[in-house]
């Protein structure tokens, strides 16, 4: 084995451990660290120790907040009539920055993926039924991502909630702005089509 420093290769292996990091951004991240001044790298490492303990789920939504409710369930100015289900708290981020989108949230944290192990009793299901007991959501749109686990979590929780006596969407799936036909996939296609609206 050639030359190496035990603390940096743990650091690399460290960074090396995070999602859509490979071996050179590991490297380039651990010498950036490296080359900070002390009083930045121990801030620094302090935001990762204090998110880890401080962050947890709201008791409402799922969402991560550091509070007993995260904002968007503490604003009295969201319509509670409607509610977005999301596999992750990085949809919500997403649909934020919109500025269109005035309703409350609820993440799965997950999608219901058999062969992963991952049923509806891994997911916050339960969390999201309790939410309708009241009778003031009149609404839930699916927002889970296109994908086989995400039409088969949403299915799923739509025949769940139909009998609760909400109205159940879908978000519409198409054409990406500036695409070509051409290159779209039958299924996005079919999805355009299905989500077409009147102008």
């Amino acid at each position: 084995m050639g030359y190496q420093v035990l603390p940096l290769t743990r650091l690399i292996e460290h960074f090396e451990r995070l999602p859509g990091v490979g071996k050179k951004s590991a490297q380039r991240l651990a010498f950036y660290v490296l080359n900070m001044p002390r009083e930045k790298a121990l801030d620094f490492a302090d935001a990762i120790v204090e998110a880890r303990d401080k962050i947890k789920h709201c008791r409402v939504c799922q969402n991560l907040t550091d509070q007993e409710l995260c904002p968007i369930c503490s604003d009295e100015g969201r319509d509670k009539s409607v509610i977005c289900v999301v596999e992750d708290p990085r949809d919500i981020l997403a649909f934020e920055r919109t500025r269109e989108y005035n309703g409350l949230y609820h993440v799965l944290h997950g999608l219901i993926s058999p062969m992963d192990g991952v049923g509806p009793e891994q997911l916050y299901v339960k969390e999201l039924l309790g939410r309708l007991r009241d009778g003031q959501v009149k609404e839930v749109i699916m927002a889970t991502n296109p994908t086989v686990e995400g039409e088969a979590t949403a299915m799923y929780l739509s025949r769940l909630l139909k009998p609760v006596g909400v109205k159940v969407t879908r978000l519409a799936y198409g054409i990406p702005v500036g695409s070509n036909l051409e290159y779209a996939d039958e299924v996005t296609l079919y999805r355009a089509l299905e989500g077409r609206s009147e102008i």
